[in-house]
Order: C-alpha cells, then structure tokens, then sequence
C-alpha cells in the first residue's frame, strides 16, 4: 500500500546529530562572531602588495548548480607553438584568514567541510567560504595564481605560481557546460551571449581533453561511481537525482589534477616540506586481479594501474549498466586515499588511481583545510620568509585531515541512506528495477536503477525464492523504509 502523504523526518536534525556523532563540532565557537567581524572589517585583501592586476582576463568558473564556495577559475590561451597556456585561479584564504585565529584552530580541528545532501557544514563560516574569500561573479579577489602550457601530447610543462587579483566574469555550472561541449544541448545563457567566453572555454576544453588522454595513456584510471543528490521542496527531500560526469567536470578535475601537481614540483624543487595527497599501489591487487578474472579478463601479478584501465575501459563498452558496481568495487579494493607528509629529497608514493607521482591538494582551500596549509607553504616560498608549519605540525596535520575524511565519508554515507528512505517512504508497495549489488552472510542488497537507491532483499533466502547472485536483474517490491536507521527493505 502506498503512503498518501510524504513523510516527514528531520534530515539536517538527523545530519547534525551525525556529524557530532563522527567527531565533527558543526557548530563553530563562541568568539566567531567578533573574529568575523574584525575580518570584514578589514579594507582589501590582507598583505597583497606584489599580486599582478590580472582582472581584464576573461576569468570564469565551472562548479555545481547549488555551490557557492567558489575556490578556483579559469583561463587558457593559444600559444604560437601549439601548446595551450593554462591559468587557475586559487582563492587567496590565507589572505582573510590568518594562521592562529580562532577561525584558523576550528578549520585546522574540522579540516574539511562536509556536504550532507541537505545542510552544507562548512569548515569557514559561510560569510567567508560563500562570501570575501570566495571568487563570487564580479567581484575583484587576490587569488593565487598557477600557470602551465599544455603540449599536444598532454604534458603540462613550465609550471609556476604567483599572486594575483583577479574577477570572475562569469559563473557556469557542470550540467549546461557539460552539455554544450558535447553538442548534446544548447549553449548556457551567459556562454550564449558571448563568443569570446565561447571560444574560451572550447580552448580550455582542447586542453583539458589532451591531458585526460596522456593520464589515460599512463594508466589513470576510468571509475565511474555513482553520484546522487536529493531534490529539495519545502525543505523536505523529495526525489533523488543522479549526478552526471561530463565535459566540464572533466574539464575542471583535468585542469585541477595538473595545477595540483605544478605546486608540489615547484615545493619539493624549494626543498619545502609538504602536505600530499596519495593513493597506495593496493594492497588486495590479488582480489583485483581476481575480480577481472571472474569477468574474463587477465591482469598481471604485480599492480598495473595501466592494464587495470584497459579492462576497465573493456568492461565500461561490455557492460554500462553494471560498470557503476564494478568501479565501486575496484575503489574499494585500491582503499582510501590519504594525507602524507613528504619531506625534501623523499619519494612521495604516488596517487595510483590518478596515474600521478606529484600531488597535493592546492585548488580549494575554502573547504579543505590541507589545501589552506599548502596555499600557506606556497605564499610563504614566494615571500621568501620562513615556513609556517614544521615537519612535525605538517605530520600531525596530515593525519587529522586522513581522520575527518573518513569521519566526513561515513556521515555522507549515512545521510544518502537516510534521504533515501525519505523519499521512497511515500512509494511504499511500488515496484522497481533493480540490479543485485551484493551477497554476503548480512543479506542480499539491490540498487534500484531510477532512482539509484541502495537496500536489502528482505525475502531472497526464503524457500522457494530463486537464488540471486550479483549483476543479477530483478524487480522488487518496495516493502518499507526507517529514516531513523537509514534502512530501504525490498521482497522480490
């Protein structure tokens, strides 16, 4: 029987108790207000005597429909050589928010701000993070500047960074970018309206597509996991929607990827200690090795993350319905990723899923704490002053932020199921397509495919039903969903 009326539970209640619950403090300190107030107070951007006026450049950004921490823009030109110069525009943070503040202590404990799916918990109050450090349309910012060329082949060379001020003109979103670069929809409005930001973006495309080809020809690897995001009415979740991959997110992860590897050469060159960002060789390459096998395919004994795209990239062509569930599996097989410190002269471990030795994390430092410390390393080499961070406060760092990442993951995990059980709540009794997703002694698990939705079979062990196995389809029966434990039972 189907529920006439939509259920009504508390989800950003219900994400606040879970964010306490992981270790998070989603409610930033006494003495916030005045430190703010001081902040804004303040005329400009702090210390920025030597940043270029590079605001008559035709900046412009790409990020979600619903973002409002801008942290990074974008700009390429033609070069007389072939190569596509490339520049990204960081937000200066540091700039407004000094080292030691009580602002500075709360981002340093959070090191990350988590998205719920129905309350942002930011790691700088959002008169910051969605005000003065973000680079809002039309508004002049000091930003932090990293430049490279970008060859035929992909290669990002002659990579540098300084400060700049800068003015976004123009604030885009994936989806409609997305679309009109793959001629697969109309041109966004402000895109429309004017040639020159359309030329500027197919060159930043141009660039972005070289690039993801030679990570590609280097082994970087092809997951797709599914993405969702709740519909919102009346503060109430009432659909789930699938986020898309597309040209413009490519567009901005290629040009992120490469401007993130700019910095640490140009840290590890100063012989500057540093924050990475890594992704071990895996560990269960055996159980990678093994899962392909069950599939047909061969992978070499020792870790390849070249083979391991090549059967990847098979496997998409072979089978996209289940491509999704097989990503999933391979992530979980690689592990997480994770923050190091890397001192000079000391080989960083590499990101194995990006196919990239040098990587830290620089592009967005209004919400990730890592990315302020590096930003600092940085402003700090430039200025020729001492470092801000010892080895040992770089290490210690890198551990909490490796915490309250996972901490962030789990609360986001727990929020998509609760969302979940919301808006199904009302469609109790309905059917669904769905794929088998796992089996295990806890039960057999199924994802619906419109919407994607995670849950267990309730009846598949009973006598009588057939015997499920995964990548099995089946349709299911909707049967119940507890909001309050996160939980969406099937019955074939």
């Amino acid at each position: 029987m189907s529920t006439a009326h939509p259920y009504h539970f508390n989800l950003v209640t219900a994400a606040h108790a879970a964010m306490l619950e992981h270790g998070f403090q989603p409610d930033f300190p006494a003495g916030t207000e005045a430190e703010l107030a001081t902040i804004q107070a303040g005329a400009g951007n702090r210390a920025a005597p030597d940043a270029q006026d590079l605001r008559g450049l035709l900046w412009s950004s790409i990020d979600n429909d619903t973002s409002k921490d801008l942290d990074q823009i974008e700009w390429a030109e033609q070069l007389p050589d072939g190569r596509i110069r490339v520049l990204v525009g960081v937000a200066d943070v540091d700039a407004r928010v000094a080292e030691g503040t009580l602002l500075d202590t709360h981002a340093r404990s959070e090191t990350t701000s988590v998205y719920t799916g129905v309350k942002v918990f930011p790691m700088l109050p959002a008169e910051l993070s969605e005000g003065i450090t973000s680079l809002n349309e039309n508004e002049d910012r000091v930003a932090l500047v990293i430049e490279y060329a970008v060859d035929a082949a992909g290669a990002a060379t002659d990579g540098k960074a300084y400060r700049a001020l800068v003015r976004n003109r123009a604030q885009l979103a994936y989806n409609s970018v997305g679309a009109w670069l793959a001629g697969t929809g109309a041109a966004p409005p402000k895109v429309a309206a004017s040639a020159d930001l359309a030329a500027q973006l197919k060159l930043q495309d141009a660039a972005a597509q070289r690039m993801l080809g030679s990570r590609f020809q280097h082994g970087a690897l092809d997951l797709e996991t599914i993405e969702t995001r709740p519909v919102m009415l009346a503060e109430q979740a009432v659909e789930i929607a699938r986020l898309e991959k597309s040209r413009a997110t490519s567009l901005i992860e290629e040009f992120m990827v490469a401007a993130n590897g700019v910095i640490a050469r140009i840290l590890e060159a100063a012989g500057v200690a540093s924050i990475r960002r890594i992704v071990r060789t895996p560990k269960r390459w055996d159980r990678i090795v093994t899962l392909a096998a069950g599939l047909g395919a061969t992978l070499p004994a020792e870790p390849d993350s070249k083979a391991l795209n090549d059967f990847l990239l098979a496997q998409k062509q072979k089978d996209p319905d289940h491509f999704p569930d097989l990503s999933l599996a391979v992530v979980k097989l690689m592990g997480p990723g994770e923050y190091v410190l890397v001192q000079p002269n000391e080989v960083s471990p590499g990101h194995f899923g990006l196919a990239v030795q040098d990587y830290t994390h620089s592009t967005a430092p209004n919400r990730r704490f890592p990315d302020m410390v590096t930003q600092r390393l940085m402003k700090a080499w430039l200025a020729k002053t001492p470092q801000p961070y010892s080895t040992g406060d770089l290490g210690a760092i890198a551990a909490r932020c490796t915490q309250m990442e996972d901490a962030a993951r789990k609360v986001e995990r727990e929020m998509q199921k609760r969302i979940a059980a919301v808006v199904l709540r009302p469609r109790i009794g309905q059917s669904f397509r769905a794929i088998v997703t796992g089996v295990n002694h806890y039960g057999t698990f199924v994802r619906t495919l419109d919407p994607h939705v995670e849950g267990m079979l309730v009846n598949a062990g009973k006598p009588g039903a057939a015997r499920l196995d995964v990548g099995d389809r089946v349709t299911v029966k909707l049967i119940s969903t507890d909001p309050e434990r996160g939980f969406v039972d099937f019955a074939v």
